[in-house]
């Protein structure tokens, strides 16, 4: 596969492999508007040069991971790949230009949108979704200590 742009939107929290150490799962649009999603990204120990932000077109060469059935998975050629980065996409005119690519497909129907997900021949696993009403909000903690030995890995 060629050299693949990509416009960074989620970069989760990271969490420990067993057999990569630390990993993060990032996601974000394609040239054409598509979701792609790039796992395995060992973020922290890329170098200063290479740490991409939300909202930044990066360039990278990707393989589809077969590892993940979602077809918006792909995965770096390897965990030392190149990244290049390109230009970070301002919050100017009420974020104009972001809007432009994240809001081009919005689900507003969680129906459609899991159904979507259950069938075989589409298995969207990545969506903006835009609720009719939001009704509950939790935010519940999670151990901020790490096993020090796995994060030496």
């Amino acid at each position: 596969m060629p050299l693949t742009k990509v416009l960074i939107t989620v970069k989760t929290y990271p969490s420990l492999s067993a057999k990569y150490g630390e990993l993060v799962c990032t996601a974000g649009f394609l040239e054409d508007g598509s979701w792609i999603r790039l796992y395995p990204i060992p973020f922290r120990k890329l170098k200063k040069d290479v740490k991409y932000t939300k909202y930044q077109w990066i360039e990278l060469d990707i393989v589809n991971n077969d590892k993940d059935f979602r077809p918006e998975s792909f995965r770096p050629v390897a965990l030392d790949t190149p990244i290049t980065l390109m230009n970070t996409i301002d919050t100017k005119g009420n974020w104009y230009k972001r809007k432009q690519i994240v809001l081009g497909k919005v689900y507003t129907d969680i129906k459609a949108l899991i159904a979507e997900a259950h069938d075989k021949d589409i298995c969207t696993s990545l969506a903006v979704f835009k609720p009719t009403k939001v009704t509950d909000f939790k935010v519940e903690k999670v151990s901020a200590e790490w096993d020090k030995k796995k994060l030496d890995e």
